[in-house]
């Protein structure tokens, strides 16, 4: 692992100019461009906020944040699980000329969608500052953390799914499946009262993503540090994550370019 690290590292160069080519080729053209990573999470909240709030009859002016944070969340998760998986069938061609760890192609998909949550967040934190500014504390700074627990998390799932999905290409198709799933059994657009009401406390306690959603939560809607509860359910499931790729790495890294 040192070794296959130090590659990583001695590649940083080309993996980086990859993460950024895929940015400038998203807003390519475009006439709004970085403004869309603000603009479309807060139509969305718009549109699901308005109906939402009807049917579970909650105030708009909290549940409005509440769903930006989900969507900013999930759809950084969403990007890297079933975006990421793809990441060596897309990345074939420099796989066959370049003698690189495969593990920079999904940390070219990790970078992306870093930076573009980064810049979708501008909106929530506006948001907060605008609608509670009683929220406003040194425990916003917890919020930063949430970009090296989700690295950890979504960078050697999508590495294991890409091994995965190579072999067997219905992979990224079964996935969208599986997210869908999550989605429902997540509090990232239901509050996490329902489950808890409903006799589904199971589904919030020892579910990874609420932990997730609450390290950026917590701080930001209710002006409060997030708990070690939930840093630890969200860096074990990260070491377990990692364990479990770099086990299929060590023996499937040598086999991808003959599955491509």
């Amino acid at each position: 692992m040192p070794s296959y690290i130090s590659r990583i590292w001695n590649a940083r160069y080309f993996w980086v100019h990859l993460a950024l080519a895929d940015l400038r080729s998203r807003w390519r053209r475009s006439f709004l461009g970085v403004a869309w990573c603000i603009i479309q999470p807060l139509g969305l909240t718009l549109l699901i906020t308005l109906v939402f709030s009807k049917l579970f009859n909650t105030n708009i002016t909290t549940y409005a944040p509440y769903i930006l944070s989900g969507i900013i969340i999930w759809e950084c998760l969403s990007a890297n699980i079933v975006g990421g998986s793809l990441s060596f069938v897309q990345a074939d061609a420099y796989i066959k000329q370049c003698n690189h760890p495969l593990a920079i192609y999904t940390l070219r998909n990790v970078i992306g969608s870093g930076i573009i949550m980064m810049l979708a967040s501008i909106s929530l934190y506006a948001w907060i500052l605008v609608v509670m500014p009683e929220n406003l504390s040194w425990s916003w700074l917890a919020t930063l953390t949430i970009y090296p627990v989700l690295a950890m998390i979504v960078w050697p799932v999508a590495t294991l799914l890409s091994y995965l999905s190579t072999r067997f290409r219905d992979i990224p198709h079964a996935l969208g499946l599986v997210m869908q799933s999550l989605w429902f059994v997540s509090p990232v657009y239901f509050e996490d009262k329902m489950f808890r009401n409903g006799g589904l406390h199971v589904l919030v306690d020892y579910n990874p993503i609420y932990h997730i959603l609450q390290i950026f939560r917590a701080p930001l809607l209710h002006g409060e540090w997030p708990t070690a509860e939930n840093y630890l359910f969200a860096i074990s499931t990260g070491l377990i994550l990692t364990a479990a790729t770099i086990l299929v790495g060590s023996k499937c890294e040598r086999r991808v370019i003959f599955y491509l």
